[in-house]
């Protein structure tokens, strides 16, 4: 199978549907067709069943499919390598990121990246700090930015810490909480966190909260507090300051925050050896040391 084949293959897999798969490979319907026609006849078999829900692939067709995507894949790999001899950066950055960050932070250090860059292509996921991991040992991601406390041998970078505040409309101290029946709303998140949480009530309260909400997205779990459900306890990058909400740090002493998190770059060496991957890595720190000023520490 030629190249453009292997686009043909991939995009209407991807697509499940003959007009949208034409229009991303800038084809006609008829000449895509006739071209899914000709790699069939090619394999000697039929690759998807065409019905009115759209295209489906046949046993055959998902073995030609997972083939189709592993060459594209070593394909783009290759260019990768290749580019990272040049001068210029190009090639595919492929970053896993911590949703929280890839919502709040990230964006502007894509944009940086973007506009100093144009030829290099980005590939983002985002997950829990666990994903992360996961899809940079699998070869998923060539670095991935971690919310906590994360085991990891290779490259590891400090980026910044987060503040944590207690965020409601009505409580106005820590101390509120022990009486209050407000519901406490929270996100589902990494279980580090998640722990964290549950060890700072430990330290100060003797029982649970007695109502609890929790959603699947912390920008959810930052609406609903705003619009007075209940209390939510976020980290500083989620808030602007132009929040109508009480805002109370959760602080071992006046001067001292008991609650935070961390967050770091990482990635295998290997990876940071390629111009793409090192330019972003060199943007994200200096983002970094903006937002370290900005919290001044």
């Amino acid at each position: 199978m030629t190249t453009t084949e292997l686009d043909i293959i991939n995009a209407l897999a991807e697509e499940g549907n003959m007009r949208k798969a034409a229009e991303r490979l800038f084809l006609s319907q008829p000449a895509l067709s006739q071209r899914l026609q000709s790699i069939e006849k090619e394999w000697g078999t039929m690759l998807f069943i065409r019905s009115q829900r759209g295209l489906e692939p046949t046993p055959a067709g998902e073995l030609v499919i997972a083939y189709a995507k592993e060459t594209i894949q070593k394909k783009e790999e290759a260019f990768a390598m290749i580019a990272s001899m040049a001068d210029k950066v190009h090639g595919t950055l492929k970053i896993a990121c911590a949703s929280i960050v890839g919502q709040t932070w990230l964006p502007q250090v894509l944009k940086d990246y973007v506009q100093l860059y144009p030829g290099a292509k980005i590939s983002l996921m985002t997950g829990w700090s666990s994903e992360i991991v996961k899809a940079l040992y699998e070869g998923e991601a060539h670095v991935g930015i971690v919310r906590g406390q994360v085991d990891w041998n290779s490259r590891k970078t400090y980026l910044f810490r987060d503040r944590l505040y207690l965020v409601d409309r009505e409580i106005t101290s820590i101390e509120e909480l022990k009486d209050t029946d407000r519901p406490f709303v929270q996100f589902k998140s990494d279980s580090n966190y998640h722990m964290e949480i549950q060890r700072w009530w430990q330290r100060h309260f003797n029982q649970n909260p007695g109502r609890q909400i929790t959603v699947d997205q912390i920008e959810t779990c930052k609406q609903l507090a705003l619009n007075g459900i209940g209390y939510a306890i976020l980290p500083s990058i989620t808030l602007t300051g132009d929040e109508q909400v009480n805002k109370m740090p959760l602080l071992n002493s006046e001067e001292e925050f008991e609650l935070t998190r961390d967050t770091w770059l990482i990635g295998y060496e290997s990876s940071f050896s390629l111009k793409q991957v090192d330019a972003f890595a060199q943007i994200v720190q200096r983002h970094a040391q903006r937002l370290q000023k900005d919290y001044n520490y």
